[in-house]
């Protein structure tokens, strides 16, 4: 079976190149968070983007207070590819970000193992969506505070609070720019998965009384 880019399918047993285990992870947050930064950032293959330059008529729609910068945006998703370690890749789909392409989500999410909430900490209500999306569908996430230049630091706690986070939930600072800090915060994300899954797994088979 192939995937819908044309290569091997991410949920496999084994592709064709070795590899023994493949994930798929979603990289979700507000407009101009970071999300196509990130998976450009990690991706070892080329990634795929759906990214159209912001027309006058988007302008009256998305809000670009703090990113007025910005000339282009995701109209569908990102995808990429990272290996974590031998035998594990990590398939990365972005999604757009703006409310109008929200109906994206849902087909996204399906077999994800977990997903990435960018936080951008001058628009931290922007990424109440996502995090209610996660919450409500039970996916296990971590929360990515994107650190941007001239911008006030804030520790995990205080975001964590200022979300009003699951109990639990992780919450990272990392730079979207750079490959090393996105993959750390795709290991976090793959460990907290695994731990919230196994738990509820053994909730599963555990007897009751």
């Amino acid at each position: 079976m192939s995937d819908p880019y044309g290569g091997p399918d991410p949920f496999d047993a084994e592709d064709p190149d070795g590899t023994v285990l493949a994930l798929k992870i979603l990289v979700a947050g507000g407009f101009g968070v970071g999300k196509t930064t990130l998976v450009g950032a990690v991706s070892e293959i080329r990634p795929l983007r759906t990214e159209e330059r912001l027309s006058e008529a988007g302008r009256e729609v998305d809000d670009l207070d703090g990113v007025e910068r910005k000339t282009t945006t995701t109209v569908a998703m990102d995808f990429g590819r990272i290996t974590i370690r031998e035998g594990l890749a990590v398939y990365l789909f972005g999604t757009p970000g703006q409310d109008r392409f929200w109906f994206l989500w849902d087909e996204l999410a399906q077999g994800a193992l977990g997903a990435v909430v960018l936080a951008d900490t001058r628009r931290l209500t922007d990424c109440f969506p996502a995090v209610d999306f996660f919450e409500h569908r039970g996916i296990p996430f971590v929360v990515a505070v994107n650190r941007f230049a001239g911008t006030r630091e804030f520790g995990p706690e205080d975001v964590a609070r200022a979300l009003d986070l699951d109990a639990g939930t992780p919450v990272l600072l990392c730079d979207a720019r750079r490959r090393a800090s996105g993959k750390e915060v795709l290991i976090n994300l793959v460990e907290h998965a695994g731990r919230v899954h196994a738990a509820r797994l053994l909730a599963d088979v555990s007897p009751v009384g």
